[in-house]
Formats: structure tokens, sequence, C-alpha cells
């Protein structure tokens, strides 16, 4: 899927190949776009203004051809296709999946949601747990990233043995 979308984008896109993150449901494109020129020479508010901008442009511009590649990457690979873009510290992501994922809590693990909604944290049980997903994923990327590595060597595994 990486290679298909190297060779499909455009290569003026991009500062280098994208990184391209797959899970059940999307897959997320996201590139790095350059520092525009105009903010090389400010600072502060403004540079951050110029690079919105500038990522700004970047969507409005590729819009149409973002969405021809997504419909062919959905096709082939029966996902869809999320769009993003990083330049400098900035990430924004243009387009994304929200699924509906059921769970059951007992009490005190919804008093904790609740407690965040009665706070104001959250607007709803499920933005407080989608909240609580974002805090935990902050704080254990690492070990989360380890995980990841260990899973794709067991696909590797999986693909690798007998075939039923």
């Amino acid at each position: 899927m990486r290679g298909w979308f190297s060779g499909r984008l455009p290569e003026n896109w991009f500062e280098a190949v994208p990184e391209i993150v797959l899970d059940r449901e999307e897959v997320s494109v996201v590139g790095r776009l350059p520092v525009p020129a105009a903010a090389a020479k400010l600072a502060g508010t403004e540079r951050a203004a110029a690079v919105a901008g500038h990522i700004q442009r970047f969507r409005e511009d590729t819009r149409d051809q973002r969405i021809a590649i997504a419909r062919e990457a959905e096709h082939r690979f029966g996902h869809k296709v999320s769009w993003g873009v990083e330049c400098e510290e900035q990430r924004e992501m243009f387009t994304t999946l929200s699924v509906p994922v059921m769970t059951r809590l007992r009490q005190p693990e919804r008093r904790v949601l609740d407690t965040l909604v009665d706070a104001g944290v959250a607007r709803s049980r499920s933005d407080a747990l989608a909240w609580c997903v974002r805090l935990v994923g902050k704080n254990t990327d690492e070990w989360l990233g380890e995980l990841r590595t260990a899973l794709e060597y067991v696909e590797r595994a999986r693909a690798a043995g007998p075939q039923a």
C-alpha cells in the first residue's frame, strides 16, 4: 500500500514519502509540506498564520486529485482514505472517519467518563472516552509503537506459515 501511494501521488506534493497508517477501517495519508517562502522571514503568530494559510491552499488546490486518488485506493484496498499534512509543527487532518466502537464499562469506568462530562472536559461519554484514549495513546506512545512492531512480526509469521 505504501508503495502504491508513493507511486500514485504527484511528486511535487510532499517533501518526502508520506506517512501511511492503516487500521481496520481507514488508511491515513499524511504528507510533509515545505515551509512556504513567505513564512521564512516571519516569526511567532505571523509565521504560524502563514503556515496555516499554506496548508489551507494545499487542501483547496489538491481536493479534486485527492478525491480521485482516494476512490482508486478505496476500490483497490477496500479501506476509506483520510488525508492530512504536516508543515513545521502544525499537523492538520483534512478528512477522517469517526467510527463507533461498542464497549462495556462497569460503574467505576462510567463514573470516570461522567466526571469528565460534568467537569466540561467532554461533551458526552463518547467524547470523554475518545479523550481518554488520546491521553493513553499520548502517554504510552513508545510502548504502543513497540506493540505495533511486534504485531507486524506476528502477521508476517502467520502469512509465511502453512495455509489452510
